[in-house]
């Protein structure tokens, strides 16, 4: 009977770690501000793309040129961002349905970080599968908010990006990403669980306020009410609790 009891056990923990497997690139520096990083789950893919603040961003997908990519994400100045390629020289064409979801675009000191998230399979995309794989991309910028052909233009190129697994500690909040930081005050709060709420305090340790979350994974907080200077902040959820210090200019 025991050795049924570890039997099954053992097969629950591993059903559960095969079904909460999340894989990452990591960051990617590209080329001069332009870095890249990719999360899977499951069911999700996660986009973190930095570049130029006055430029729009493209990344593609499943191949080495543009004559080879299959699909793309592309920041402009419009409301589009899923992009099929014509080929070399050739502006890509919106597609008619728009996968990716902007969660956050925020710029700060001349780089513009968007946070964005599609489903892994999504009709007419490109596929992206939750493992080691490896993707397939490249990256190029413009030299302004509107879309055009790039010309000669230095920033671009392709990679091929390697992924590991994420490790039980980056499911945690020790693992939450705080940008731009230092801050204006407005910053974005990325965690890999749930968040509940964020508990404000001055450096000395002295509490400032609470702000509510209602477990969201990204957040955009602000604390412009508040002097300069360095705060710390007390990430909260029903199981877990991190803090993380923010710099507000």
């Amino acid at each position: 009977m025991k050795k049924k009891l570890l039997l099954i056990l053992g097969m629950t923990i591993g059903f559960t770690s095969i079904s909460i497997a999340q894989f990452t690139t990591g960051v990617v520096t590209l080329t001069g501000t332009r870095t890249l990083r990719i999360d899977t789950s499951p069911t999700i893919a996660t986009m973190t793309i930095t570049g130029s603040d006055t430029s729009w961003l493209g990344i593609g997908f499943g191949g080495s040129t543009m004559s080879t990519v299959s699909d793309m994400f592309i920041w402009n100045d419009t409301a589009d961002r899923d992009f099929t390629p014509s080929g070399m020289q050739s502006q890509p064409s919106p597609d008619a349905g728009q996968s990716w979801t902007i969660v956050s675009d925020n710029a700060s000191g001349g780089t513009r970080t968007v946070v964005a998230t599609r489903p892994l399979v999504s009709s007419g995309d490109f596929t992206f599968v939750n493992n080691t794989s490896n993707i397939n991309i490249i990256y190029n910028e413009g030299l302004s908010e509107t879309l055009a052909y790039h010309g000669a233009f230095s920033e671009r190129g392709s990679r091929i990006l390697t992924r590991t697994a994420l490790g039980l500690e980056e499911f945690s909040l020790n693992a939450t990403q705080i940008y731009p930081n230092p801050s204006n005050g407005n910053f974005m709060v990325k965690t890999k669980t749930g968040l509940d709420k964020i508990n404000v305090y001055s450096q000395v340790g002295a509490f400032v306020k609470t702000i509510m979350v209602n477990n969201l994974n990204v957040v955009e907080v602000s604390i412009k009410d508040l002097p300069p200077g360095v705060y710390l902040l007390e990430l909260l959820n029903t199981s877990d609790k991190s803090w993380k210090k923010i710099i507000v200019n």
